[in-house]
């Protein structure tokens, strides 16, 4: 929570007091703004609690800054491949979907996929919205925009909200804790040592490393009942993915939560390789993705 004066938005009035535009924040977000009438000797910070126990940690020097306005000067948009019901706002994802049902997956895909020299990515929930239903995993290559990273086959995702494992599968399995606000989650990879960075490369990237943006924002129409949305055996990327394919490169995918290595599975890279994918599907979420950060 915060409060503070936009001294920069002050007004006077003939015959009145100094009228200043007091504003006020919740984890991060402006709440609104309230012309009040500044008093002699000024406004001071003042808290209030009332029950036994409650504390506060107090930040005098705070430094506000509208988060949403300041990312729009560099969207970072260059670095999705695919974007379905998500709006970025420098690293900054929010979804932007309907939420009601389990089909309003708001999926992104970045451009690049994971290599042995970018092997690992994070994203901090920022906002866990109404259900925290965000996953974070890998995918192949035009992952189904309206199906949660791991459900379909060819992608695994660690899922915030039940802190389970889906590997191709509408059923998750128990592998690590819940998350929640200001938790941060990882994804990598583990290559082999003879793992060369062409060898995850389909035909179509080696030939167009420069393909423009292909950006989109669609809201899904469809309508599935969940139990045949989660049994659908004839999944759209069934017929090129196999998880007993022999020709697919076998590699350790590792998850992480606040730093600290959650679990492993081992999983064949699908052709044209892995690519950070992220999902969420309930209103007000958001996160702060790092593709490269230094630690991983």
């Amino acid at each position: 929570m915060g409060c503070g004066i936009k001294f920069d938005h002050i007004e006077y009035e003939d015959g009145a007091r100094q009228q200043v535009p007091v504003f006020f924040t919740r984890n991060g977000k402006e709440l609104g703004t309230v012309m009040c009438a500044l008093p002699a000797g000024g406004f001071f910070p003042a808290i209030g609690m009332h029950s036994v126990g409650e504390e506060v940690r107090l930040h005098m020097d705070a430094d506000w800054v509208n988060i949403e306005e300041d990312m729009m000067i560099d969207s970072c948009e260059d670095e999705w491949a695919r974007l379905n019901d998500v709006r970025v706002n420098g690293q900054v994802l929010e979804y932007i979907g309907r939420g009601r049902s389990i089909v309003d997956v708001g999926l992104a895909q970045a451009r690049k996929s994971l290599s042995p020299s970018s092997h690992y990515f994070e994203i901090e929930i920022v906002d866990p919205g109404k259900n925290c239903y965000i996953a974070i995993g890998l995918a192949h290559r035009d992952y189904p925009k309206h199906r949660h990273p791991g459900w379909n086959k060819g992608s695994i995702a660690y899922h915030a909200d039940d802190g389970k494992l889906f590997k191709g599968s509408g059923v998750g399995d128990p592998f690590g804790p819940r998350c929640y606000k200001g938790d941060v989650m990882g994804c990598g990879i583990m290559f082999p040592r003879d793992y060369h960075e062409s060898d995850g490369e389909s035909d179509e990237e080696k030939t167009e490393e420069n393909e423009s943006s292909r950006v989109s924002h669609v809201h899904v129409n469809d309508l599935y009942e969940f139990e045949d949305f989660l049994d659908d055996s004839s999944s759209e990327d069934e017929e090129w993915y196999q998880d007993d394919k022999e020709d697919g490169i076998k590699v350790q995918v590792f998850f992480t939560r606040n730093g600290k290595t959650v679990g492993r599975r081992e999983v064949r890279i699908p052709q044209g390789g892995f690519f950070p994918t992220l999902g969420m599907l309930s209103c007000d979420e958001k996160v702060k993705v790092d593709l490269k950060p230094l630690t991983g």
